[in-house]
């Protein structure tokens, strides 16, 4: 019996270390930075792009404040309410004293300063798409608006979504680099659309389905899905969703809010597609060129 014992000890020991081992943290190094100068202005592009403000300006501010990242949103969802954080410049509750390493490991890894997962609430598996040049320009800009030092209620997460150790296991399953569709990589244009709507723009964080444990379901890519925090439904977003609209279309409607039918964009959508209104003319074209093509090549 003794002995019987022993080994089961052993073996919850191991299991333990192998857990402790797979769910581990692993950040990008100093090795992993290019050699780049940031450029804010890039930064501020991505930053529209991305739609930053919609979720991290303080909730009902307005449009004169919407720089002021000072985070305070509150997200329900099936696994629990997420506080969304303080991305300003500010000192103490913002991001003003964080290395670029440090944010790029948040961004692209999903990593803390302090070595902690993220939840992908924040949405890290779209943004590991993105290129580390991008992340440091996105920073260079974010470091240019004015700071907050507003201090943010912490998550308060259902059991047992709250074990953020478990989410290392989680970004070894789900969190992936690779691009979604595949497309003819000649195509400047469709490669740039790919680019902003599966990596920046994160457009499946909202058009996508999710499983059980919140990882997007690539095989219904942007195909529609409930809306997360409450009812209704996030339409599809896919070539065939989008049968009845041109390129030009999508194009005029991200600029202008106005679709097909002439009704205007409502809901969560303004934001977005105030966001989209400030992105160059050809980043909305290439948007739509990918929109037309999409569903088409989602693995």
């Amino acid at each position: 019996m003794r002995g019987r014992k022993r080994a089961v000890v052993g073996a919850l020991l191991i299991l333990i270390g192998a857990f402790w081992w797979f769910s581990r943290p692993v950040p990008l190094s100093e090795e992993d930075l290019p050699d780049h100068l940031p450029d804010p202005a890039n930064g501020e592009r991505i930053f529209h792009a991305g739609g930053c403000a919609s979720c991290h300006a303080a909730p009902g501010a307005e449009s004169r404040d919407r720089d002021v990242l000072s985070g305070g949103l509150a997200l329900d969802s099936p696994y629990g309410v997420f506080s969304v954080p303080n991305i300003s410049p500010g000192m103490k509750h913002g991001i003003g004293d964080w290395e670029p390493l440090d944010f790029a490991n948040a961004m692209l890894r999903g990593i803390s300063p302090a070595g902690r997962h993220y939840f992908p609430s924040f949405p890290y598996t779209s943004y590991a798409r993105m290129s580390i040049s991008d992340v440091l320009d996105l920073k260079a800009f974010l470091d240019t608006l004015p700071a907050s030092d507003q201090e943010n209620a912490p998550h308060q997460m259902v059991f047992p979504f709250g074990f953020r150790r478990a989410l290392g296991i989680w970004k070894r399953l789900y969190l992936d680099q690779n691009f979604v569709m595949a497309i003819d990589q000649e195509d400047a244009l469709l490669e740039r659309g790919r680019y902003l709507v599966e990596g920046p723009g994160h457009c499946g964080a909202c058009h996508t389905p999710r499983n059980r444990v919140g990882a997007p379901r690539l095989d219904q890519w942007l195909s529609g899905a409930p809306v997360m925090e409450g009812e209704g439904r996030v339409p599809d977003i896919t070539a065939e969703g989008l049968a009845d609209w041109s390129e030009g279309d999508i194009g005029f409607y991200l600029e202008t809010g106005m679709d097909p039918d002439f009704d205007v964009v409502g809901g969560d959508m303004v934001k977005v597609q105030e966001n989209m209104a400030r992105l160059p003319a050809e980043d909305r074209q290439a948007i739509a060129a990918y929109l037309k093509r999409a569903g088409t090549g989602a693995h």
